[in-house]
């Protein structure tokens, strides 16, 4: 397994301080990093060569599609920021590193790491071949604030307006029921 070293890469989808819920069931901690196609061309085509190794070694070189690689086309993705990036999901079931430009600890009450800013990862590679199948994961091991980003998302939230008062019998200010 190698160790490889993301840096300046965008955040997305970060569940680094409580593990991912999937229909109800707790997952793994993780998160995907956003490599920009021209600027990471480098660091893409190194993970690009590790994997091919990885393949030819744990797997007599049998070619694994697409979707089962750990590391995307972002073009193929209808996610805000994901164009022009190849994605790169990494998960862990233990908590990883995350810390801040001084590497102080980062907590989840700081919102200093969030989804849209720009972090350095390390992740490492790993080969499965069981019952579920062939495939090319990566291993979540640490992530470093690097600096701010717009969010995605646009962070509206729900405001009082939105909602009726009513009373402990379910009928709201005007007598009718709610649905």
């Amino acid at each position: 397994m190698a160790k490889i070293k993301l840096n300046n890469v965008r955040l997305s989808f970060p569940s680094l301080f409580r593990k991912a819920e999937f229909q109800g069931n707790a997952g793994k901690y993780e998160a995907t990093f956003l490599l920009n196609k021209k600027t990471h061309a480098d660091t893409i085509a190194e993970i690009e060569k590790q994997i091919e190794q990885g393949v030819k070694d744990n797997f007599k070189g049998k070619k694994i599609p697409a979707d089962k690689l750990c590391m995307k086309d972002g073009d193929e993705f209808d996610y805000d920021g994901y164009a022009g990036h190849m994605s790169f999901k990494a998960s862990n079931n233990k908590r990883p590193l995350v810390i801040d430009k001084d590497k102080t600890p980062v907590t989840e009450d700081d919102e200093r790491v969030y989804a849209g800013c720009y972090v350095n990862a390390v992740v490492e590679l790993w080969y499965q071949d069981n019952q579920f199948g062939r495939r090319v994961n990566a291993n979540l091991l640490g992530v470093q604030f690097y600096k701010d980003g717009e969010a995605f998302g646009d962070g509206v939230t729900a405001s009082e307006d939105d909602f009726d008062a009513f009373d402990d019998d379910g009928s709201d200010d005007d007598g009718s029921d709610l649905v």
